[in-house]
């Protein structure tokens, strides 16, 4: 068993699980990868390697701009030095996790998210009914010099019918139980980009 001290950030995220079920930091990853992800997510953009997201999975999955408008591409190690960078952090984090919470992560999948001017994400679930690998949601925003007024806020419905908006701002990272919140992207006035991943056990 890993049994090597947790670094400080690594520990807020995982006692903010223990205790709350999900975990929003401001600075999360470092400035200058930020802008390294955030370049090249429009590079891949604009060399059309983006596709419009689907619902569903398998032979149900369907594209269905109503309710959800972003493009996407997955991720893989050895793409790109920022790419890789960032999945560095993120094992950091899936070890902290299990390291204290026992949760059986055994890896994790994401994608680059480019949500157009107006386009959004109607309420839903991380997990899908017939499948339970997807055990801890994060996401990571590249969106440098966001201001309220533009929007694109992801807000979670928690208990109590209280809710949570999480401004795009570059660096913040959200963490959440992937079963337990509901979640929505509201539209935006600009680009909105971020990594979207999950933290996954064996199925």
């Amino acid at each position: 068993m890993n049994t090597l001290p947790i670094a400080p950030l690594f520990a807020r995220i995982v006692d903010d699980l223990a205790t709350h079920g999900w975990s929003q930091q401001s600075i999360f990853i470092p400035t200058d990868l930020t802008t390294q992800l955030a370049k090249e997510c429009h590079k891949r953009a604009q060399r059309g390697h983006l596709e419009l997201a689907g619902i569903g999975r398998g032979v149900a999955k369907v594209v269905h701009t109503g309710i959800r408008g972003d493009q996407i591409q997955w991720l893989e190690a050895g793409q790109h030095q920022a790419v890789d960078r960032y999945l560095a952090l993120i094992e950091q984090l899936r070890s902290a996790i299990n390291q204290t919470l026992f949760l059986g992560l055994e890896d994790f999948e994401g994608h680059f998210a480019l949500y157009p001017p107006g386009a959004f994400y109607k309420k839903h679930l991380d997990r899908f009914r017939d499948d339970d690998r997807r055990v801890v949601t994060c996401v990571a925003y590249l969106n440098e010099q966001w201001l309220p007024e533009q929007g694109g806020e992801l807000r979670m419905y928690l208990d109590d019918q209280q809710t949570h908006d999480v401004v795009p701002q570059a660096g913040t990272l959200l963490v959440f139980m992937s079963e337990k919140w509901p979640h929505e992207v509201l539209p935006a006035t600009r680009d909105r980009l971020s990594i979207t991943g999950w933290l996954r056990r064996r199925a």
